[in-house]
């Protein structure tokens, strides 16, 4: 299955606060969600594992979350 190191890294992720980030903090959150997601699918590749797949989902989300808020809503 997965390593402990990448194992660590994602709870790490999945437990951060959303709430109150800088854009800083955002940017860095997308850019490390989409390495985790890269790196668990070229284990789920191999493995075919569905909780690699549930793992990749949850970070996903948080992902889109972040980038609705970082990308802003449009009004017109």
């Amino acid at each position: 299955m997965m390593t402990m190191d990448l194992q660590e890294r994602v709870s790490e992720f999945l437990q951060l606060k959303m709430s109150h980030m800088s854009t800083s903090d955002r940017i860095t959150a997308s850019r490390k969600a989409k390495n985790l997601i890269l790196e668990l699918n070229e284990i789920y590749k191999v493995k075919k594992d569905q909780k690699i797949m549930d793992t990749m989902k949850k970070i996903t989300e948080v992902k889109r979350k972040v980038e609705k808020r970082l990308n802003g809503r449009i009004t017109v």
